[in-house]
């Protein structure tokens, strides 16, 4: 039988294995990346023959498939510096609205590291990047080390670490796995596209992991100075912060009938699409001569008249807030801000199948009406779709209707009335865009405010993004539904007393 003094000795035991395990990855990742460095500065021939002999292999395989191509730099892309600062930028921001202030200085002090690292050691090696035969992507600077990789290990490491204790143990080894698969992933794609060596890469997923050890084991100390118990890195960096930092821990579900829900949504999307199509197929070929086929033709024409080389660039501009890109950046930031307030999945599930059902509506709507596009010169040249509905229009009132929509009811504050201008303004300013550069009829608006209206009308009596409000008021009634009662009841015994006292 072990005595009491044995059992107080395996905790410091274990602490100090597991602390001797960490120093010695750390370290050997750090002595591996300087090795590397040497070897690259010496030229080593061994190590330079690897690298050139895998770079071309790599770019005859590569080279002779666009489709491959195009999937590398996809994967690619998840390794890139704006994917890694949108996901750091978003889980700061994130930590501190759940008032996790240590958490989110641990990513900020991670994420900043790297970014000084790589490109000093790159001005400092100096190295060329591979020159291959078919070159098939271009990267800016030099070589040494990636920081693809190192970016990937680095902020797919910390917030890992940072977010383990938010999921279920049973979870823990998908996610880590999932993390290895990712970072694994984007390094042989910089490999694969021709613009690392293989040391390049090697030579990130070695400082990288030497970083992320580092600061990991600096916020280990900070713990400890702080009397806060030492715990696996498998367990994340604060566990007890697991309920706190969960995206909706006050959720038990998100939709209480799912299957009936995506019946509903699927039953409406058709009957929306059946709207739009007779809508649009009325006002492209069933109205000439009418107030509609005037219109349609006149106010493109008008716009087209007084164009200038100012408005044309300020209507580019206007245009561009609501293309894709500017509708999925928004989108991008509304849906973690309002998880991380509200604490619900359902407002990020309203937004999102707003967003899909608007994409999903309008390529179905423009593909099956064909509707040509204005007769006047085409500032944005040809597009692969017809002119019916807007699809800038209509994500741009989709979005901002739906923002507006589920911030209101939830707060009080006076620039909630921001959303709704925005909602009103936004797709006013895009449509006049639209019209001006040529792109749409004045129809094709009224068509991009019926799917709008259609779509999240559906959506709002489907998903009640704002149920949890309903629920609260009516648990609040129920549990008072006669606030003056005792008050009222009072004076009828006082009443009573004062007239048995005259009799």
């Amino acid at each position: 039988m072990a005595t009491v003094s044995e059992v107080l000795r395996r905790p410091i035991g274990h602490f100090a294995e597991r602390s001797l395990a960490g120093w010695a990855l750390v370290t050997g990742a750090g002595v591996g990346f300087g090795v590397l460095l040497l070897l690259v500065r010496l030229r080593w021939e061994p190590l330079h023959a690897v690298d050139h002999e895998t770079a071309a292999w790599f770019n005859r395989v590569v080279s002779a498939n666009g489709d491959l191509v195009t999937v590398l730099r996809a994967v690619s892309s998840l390794g890139g510096r704006p994917i890694m600062f949108w996901l750091v930028t978003i889980a700061v921001v994130g930590l501190l609205i759940r008032r996790r202030g240590r958490l989110a200085v641990f990513l900020i002090v991670t994420g900043v590291g790297a970014l000084l690292l790589d490109p000093s050691l790159k001005e400092l090696v100096g190295r060329l990047r591979p020159m291959v035969d078919i070159p098939v992507a271009s990267a800016p600077g030099n070589s040494f080390p990636s920081g693809h990789a190192l970016g990937s290990i680095v902020a797919y490491g910390a917030l890992l670490l940072v977010f383990l204790p938010a999921m279920r143990p049973r979870w823990h080894r998908l996610a880590i796995a999932v993390v290895i698969a990712v970072v694994l992933a984007v390094g042989l794609t910089r490999i694969a596209l021709g613009v690392h060596y293989v040391s390049d890469v090697v030579a990130g997923w070695l400082l990288g992991l030497a970083w992320l050890g580092v600061t990991a084991y600096a916020f280990r100390l900070w713990r400890r100075e702080r009397g806060r118990p030492l715990r696996p890195l498998v367990a994340g960096l604060e566990p007890e912060a697991g309920r706190e930092i969960a995206p909706a821990p006050a959720e038990e579900h998100v939709l209480p009938h799912p299957r009936a829900a995506v019946a509903e949504v699927l039953t409406g999307w058709v009957l929306v699409f059946g709207a739009l199509y007779a809508f649009g197929m009325l006002v492209s070929y069933y109205v000439d001569g009418t107030f509609v086929e005037t219109l349609d033709r006149e106010v493109p024409a008008w716009f087209a008249a007084h164009r200038t080389d100012t408005l044309n660039q300020v209507s580019h501009l206007a245009s561009m807030a609501g293309n894709t890109h500017a509708i999925l950046l928004v989108s991008l930031v509304f849906c973690p801000l309002a998880l991380a307030f509200w604490r619900r999945w359902r407002p990020v599930l309203f937004v999102a199948l707003t967003m899909f059902g608007e994409l999903s509506l309008f390529l179905a709507s423009s593909h099956a009406v064909g509707r040509p596009r204005p007769d006047v010169p085409h500032l944005d040249g040809p597009l692969p779709t017809s002119s019916f509905p807007s699809g800038h229009i209509a994500a741009t009132m989709c979005l901002w209707l739906a923002i507006a929509l589920l911030v209101m009811p939830r707060t009080d504050s006076r620039w909630r009335w921001l959303t709704v201008a925005l909602a009103v303004v936004m797709p006013l300013v895009v449509a006049a865009s639209r019209i001006y550069r040529g792109m749409h009829h004045p129809s094709d608006f009224v068509g991009a405010m019926l799917l709008t209206g259609l779509w999240i009308g559906l959506l709002w009596l489907v998903v009640r993004p704002n149920e949890e409000l309903t629920e609260h008021t009516g648990e609040t009634a129920a549990a008072d539904p006669h606030p003056q009662a005792p008050a009222e009841l009072s004076d009828l015994d006082d009443e009573l007393v004062r007239s048995a006292r005259r009799d």
